[in-house]
């Protein structure tokens, strides 16, 4: 198959990430893939970087350029046609719609979250120009039904990661030493953009309440966003400025991961979490939210210490935790064997193969 792929987001957070898991398993599978990205984004530079072909668009007019070039290349000649267009968020949808390219190939469009379509008529001609929504959960799925999307229409794939060896004594150390994190510390931590829903301020609060047992603890917050400085006006106001760890946007996450003995994510809506789904394939103990998809993900006191999005609960997890090495052990264990076999970035790759396999044998039926 030749895939045309094209994900416009400038940013790079959980789609882009699983943008740039499916773009390498396709080309591993055998199968042709180009991307239609913006210039100069993290997706468009790492995809090069692993030999993908890169269309990147301009920053200004970014839609109409990747429109131009959507429609350009849906128009090759037979020798080298694609099969189908699979688009990652929005804006390439609006892109490829503009381009008439659902009048050339199938349009498949990822879908994370849970909220009701639009239902304004531009929004609805966008839809009806998708042939399958790649929901990311059943949650998402249901929330399609519910927007008038025919069952039929929508094929669940399992967002997943790549699942890592362990850090060796010698990394953890490192990593550590990285962060200025001494031997005695415990390190809790949390990766995601910095946005109201992801409730980054519970778990500061809560960190205040846990030092006051065990004060050899401390948070770190990688990531950025439009909450950083509001965050960091509370870490100061609770006197936690010293404990609290604002790295900003870290490339090599898995440095953060390494370093820690807890994750916390403390999501007050969420797709499937892929950043919690790393974190318990490096075996770390998690206290997870359910809410969006994430009960999908969490099995509560099997898999994760699964809470509400507040501060007194994430304090009760986060000592719990701390003052019972067995159970640390229990979950981590559990936690990394669930990714494995559920969400591994290998089983979302073969399933959004065998999806692309059913769309094209319908088409062509």
């Amino acid at each position: 198959m030749r895939i045309l792929y094209a994900d416009l987001e400038r940013e790079w957070r959980g789609g882009q990430s699983q943008a740039l898991l499916t773009l390498q398993g396709i080309a591993r599978a055998k199968h042709q893939v180009e991307l239609v990205t913006a210039e100069r984004s993290p997706l468009a530079q790492r995809a090069a970087q692993m030999g993908i072909r890169v269309h990147a668009s301009p920053r200004f007019g970014l839609r109409a350029w990747a429109a131009q070039s959507l429609a350009r290349l849906s128009a090759r000649s037979a020798e080298e046609p694609f099969a189908l267009a699979h688009l990652n968020e929005p804006h390439a949808l609006t892109a490829a719609w503009l381009a008439g390219v659902h009048r050339r190939m199938p349009l498949l469009l990822s879908r994370r979250i849970g909220f009701p379509l639009q239902e304004n008529w531009v929004s609805q001609a966008r839809f009806r120009a998708v042939e399958r929504f790649v929901a990311n959960s059943e949650d998402v799925a249901i929330s399609l039904v519910k927007s008038g999307i025919a069952r039929e229409r929508i094929s669940i794939v399992n967002e997943g990661v790549r699942i890592p060896e362990l850090p060796s004594v010698e990394v953890r150390a490192r990593a550590r030493k990285r962060w200025g994190i001494g031997d005695g510390e415990f390190l809790f931590g949390c990766v995601s953009v910095f946005v109201p829903e992801k409730g980054h301020r519970h778990i500061i609060e809560a960190l205040s309440v846990v030092r006051r047992k065990y004060p050899q603890a401390r948070l770190i917050l990688a990531g950025d966003g439009a909450c950083r400085e509001e965050l960091e006006i509370l870490t100061k106001r609770l006197g936690q400025q010293d404990s609290v760890l604002f790295p900003g946007f870290v490339n090599d996450v898995e440095e953060v991961y390494a370093a820690l003995d807890a994750f916390v994510f403390p999501s007050e809506f969420e797709g499937l979490g892929t950043a919690l789904q790393a974190a318990m394939a490096m075996a770390l103990p998690s206290i997870s939210t359910a809410r969006g998809a994430l009960a999908e993900v969490v099995d509560d006191q099997r898999t994760a210490l699964v809470v509400e999005p507040n501060a007194q609960e994430f304090a009760q997890a986060m000592l719990l935790l701390m003052d019972s090495p067995e159970l640390r052990g229990r979950l981590g264990v559990a936690g990394r064997k669930e990714v494995i076999e559920r969400f591994s970035a290998e089983r979302m790759v073969a399933n959004t193969i065998q999806v692309y396999e059913d769309v094209l044998s319908k088409s062509h039926a």
